[in-house]
């Protein structure tokens, strides 16, 4: 008996064991009250339960067997009757409990077997509708039914599309398409919470200068060339960078900014896109990107911003929030960077794994981009019919959003970097310790000096020679026996070159590099050879493939130099005339020239500019340009310029009546237009009147009021997209405005038009800002 109780006991702790394991065994997406398990989990939940009642049942029969077969026996009788009684008294006891728990479980079974009959209910209601959804009409969602199509055919070509629970139905392709992506309207039968209102965003915390650049340094990490060259720049200029911070902050007076989070990634140092700068480092390979990407990072990180800094691509998907898969899927969660500073490799790797997040964030990219992209190159539909696609370019971004290294375009923002700033004592130091008679050579390659032997030997003549050559153990052929070569040096030990010479002589390559700034901040003089027909994508190697024309700009190795600095500092000169480099060389023997370096390239200048750009440029939220005439509606078409003639009559400006808009920048008070000559582009005729060409302001500019301003009559006015436009035909009296804003370019020229062109005026040595624009 003792045996049969404890057997039944044992049974009973069994069959609760099991019944509990049938339902935490399931995973959470599993349960018998999901959609896809809940036949399964009907059926083996419903058995358990009758079997686990079933076998109580047949315990309670056996427990009471026993209890008859007791009655009937002789053990009633005597002392020795009340032994056993007392002893099965507990068994009297289980058999109420067991019957209490028999009597639950089957009140349990009943309840449990109405849930699954309404789960297994609803769950061939909710069946058919993931197997069975319809692609929804909204005319407020066009593309739903063509992604639908492109979902059933391509799903599985991505693993981005499981990762955001997308199963081959009908149903799970819409869900994805209405709430990850955003091409069809939601489901009416998904749950979804009503979002509350969200209360009101925190304050940004704000920036403040920073006095220590060691944390910055640990931030740029190591493991490449090119981030120890990097980081070896920072160390060397820190205190000038301390000294322009605290000199900017006074100027600031104290003026809030909002502190943002950055992402800067560099992409053109990644494995994937070849690295090829980090191996060159040590080998004479060209250091201009990656002097201006280290003052990149130091000049935000004294602003007091939040950086992240990359260099591989896989830190980059961390960062930004890929999924998993090969990029066509949109970002997991919110981009957590107020903005991104890349290179056009970086660009490609981010369009490449953000997928439909890229065009959404593309606004907070800034890219570095040392030539520049012109308008009619950035626009992908223009460039493609008109003949400007290169390998780079048609991005369709805000022009302004790409960063040079020099400003040599209006329509890109001038990032620019730093040359070292000497003081009074250093300055001196120079000037006494010139050796007029010693000329260094532009070139750290060997081919830069092939077939310049004329040029040296008449160089020759009046100057000892001295070049910076990269070379391994023999001597480059291509370099004269009488040129003193250092080989490749340390970027300090180049310094103290160029602080004894007194020429720094270019032959034409590189172009638009950093050295000859350093060297004329070091009071060198600087010789190069002035280009005739000037260089440009249409008759040079070097430019073809890049996103720029650069009609008739590139006339100098160096433009900038030639135009911004000039004589005494900067010499233009054609190396086919013989006599001409001859006597230019002398020439400069007999001047004498302090060192000099532009304010613009300056710690401070360049700290002023980027906290400008950061404060100030916001594509986000772009201006839209005005109605064409077709879609005006009378009040807008009697609507007044804001422009008024000026009193001499020759151009228009700012009418004082028209009010300021005080989130407008630049500030529409410095704005004055002209009309072009039709062989001149709006950046030189802008630069002719003491000007620069303001990009922002065409959207002002766009409107048939202004040529009746210039008095010029239109027969007929058009709107097309043409980067030269707004614009009048010569000679007729047919004008054009522009149809597409993201194709306003300062550039371009074409002799059949006269160019309405916007012009502001500038800082003095600070020509990316204009007089109010800080």
């Amino acid at each position: 008996r003792i045996f049969v109780l404890g057997i039944g006991f044992f049974t009973l702790c069994f069959l609760m064991t099991s019944l509990g394991g049938q339902f935490s065994a399931k995973r959470l997406g599993d349960s018998p009250f999901t959609i896809r398990t809940e036949v399964m989990g009907a059926l083996e939940s419903r058995g358990v339960l009758r079997r686990m009642s079933d076998m109580l049942e047949l315990l309670m029969k056996r427990m009471d067997i026993l209890a008859r077969l007791e009655n009937s026996t002789d053990f009633h009788k005597g002392d020795e009757a009340r032994f056993p009684l007392d002893r099965f008294q507990p068994a009297a006891g289980l058999m109420e409990r067991i019957q209490a728990i028999a009597q639950n479980v089957s009140d349990i079974a009943i309840k449990v077997d109405q849930i699954l009959r309404n789960s297994l209910l609803n769950g061939k209601v909710m069946e058919g509708r993931r197997d069975q959804c319809e692609v929804p009409r909204d005319p407020k969602y066009p593309d739903c039914a063509g992604k639908v199509e492109w979902m059933r055919a391509r799903w599985t070509s991505d693993p981005c599309y499981a990762f955001f629970g997308v199963d081959g139905t009908e149903c799970s392709f819409l869900i994805y398409l209405s709430e990850v992506e955003w091409f069809c309207p939601p489901l009416p039968w998904r749950n979804r919470t009503v979002a509350s209102p969200s209360p009101p965003p925190p304050p940004r915390a704000q920036a403040a200068f920073r006095r220590d650049l060691a944390h910055l340094l640990e931030l740029i990490g190591t493991g490449k060339e090119s981030l120890s060259f990097m980081k070896k720049r920072i160390r060397h200029l820190a205190q000038q960078w301390l000294r322009a911070a605290r000199r900017l902050e006074q100027q600031l007076a104290g003026r809030p900014r909002d502190r943002k989070h950055i992402l800067i990634h560099i992409g053109f140092l990644t494995e994937e896109s070849g690295d090829v700068f980090s191996p060159r480092v040590l080998k004479g390979g060209p250091l201009g990107e990656m002097v201006q990407w280290a003052d990149i990072l130091a000049a935000l990180f004294v602003l007091g911003h939040s950086l992240r800094v990359t260099v591989s691509l896989k830190e980059l998907q961390s960062h930004l929030g890929v999924p998993p898969g090969r990029g066509n899927c949109p970002l997991t969660s919110p981009l957590p960077f107020d903005l991104i500073y890349t290179d056009y490799h970086g660009l490609q790797q981010m369009k490449q794994h953000m997928g439909l997040s890229f065009k959404k964030y593309r606004c907070r990219v800034r890219v570095i981009d040392t030539f520049g992209t012109e308008p009619a190159y950035n626009h992908e539909e223009y460039a493609t019919l008109r003949g400007y696609r290169t390998n780079w370019g048609y991005w369709n971004l805000q022009p302004s959003q790409f960063m040079t290294m020099f400003p040599h375009t209006p329509d890109n923002s001038f990032m620019g970097f730093v040359s070292e700033e000497l003081n009074q004592t250093e300055r001196q130091l120079i000037k006494a310790n010139k050796v007029s008679s010693m000329a260094v050579v532009y070139g750290k390659e060997a081919s830069i000096w092939k077939g310049k032997e004329k040029f040296l030997a008449i160089l020759n003549k009046y100057m000892e020679i001295h070049g910076t050559v990269y070379y391994e153990t023999q001597r480059p052929p291509e370099v004269p026996a009488f040129v003193k070569n250092h080989g490749l040096l340390p970027q300090h030990e180049f310094q103290q070159l160029l602080r004894k010479a007194k020429l720094f002589i270019g032959f034409g390559f590189p172009y638009e590099g950093p050295a000859p700034l350093e060297a004329i901040a070091n009071g060198c003089v600087f010789l190069q050879a002035r280009f005739n027909p000037p260089h440009s994508s249409l008759n040079h190697e070097f430019f073809r493939g890049k996103p720029t024309s650069r009609e008739a700009s590139v006339s100098s190795q160096h433009p900038y130099a030639e135009d911004f600095i000039g004589k005494p500092h900067v010499w233009t000169v054609d190396y086919n005339n013989s006599e001409e480099f001859e006597a230019a060389i002398k020439t400069i023997l007999r001047t004498q020239v302090d060192p000099y370096l532009p304010y613009e390239y300056t710690c401070e200048g360049m700290l002023e500019r980027i906290h400008a750009y950061i404060q100030h440029q916001d594509f986000c939220t772009t201006p839209s340009l005005p109605p064409s005439p077709k879609t005006k509606s009378p009040a807008m078409q009697s609507s007044p310029s804001p422009l008024a003639l000026s009193p001499n009559a020759t151009h228009l400006v700012w009418s004082p009546s028209a009010g300021r808009d005080p989130q407008a920048w630049p500030p529409v008070g410095s704005l004055q237009v002209w009309l072009s000559e039709p062989q001149h582009t709006c950046t030189e005729t802008c630069r002719q009147h003491g000007l620069v060409c303001e990009p922002t302001f065409f959207r002002f500019l766009n409107k048939e009021e202004v040529f009746l301003q210039l008095s010029i009559s239109c027969d007929s006015t058009e709107y097309e997209m043409n980067h030269l436009y707004p614009a009048v035909a010569k000679n007729v009296r047919e004008c054009y405005l522009q149809k597409e804003p993201l194709l306003f370019s300062c550039a371009g020229y074409n002799t059949k038009y006269r160019r309405l062109c916007p012009c502001r005026d500038f800082r003095r040595g600070q020509v990316a800002l204009c007089r109010d624009c800080l």
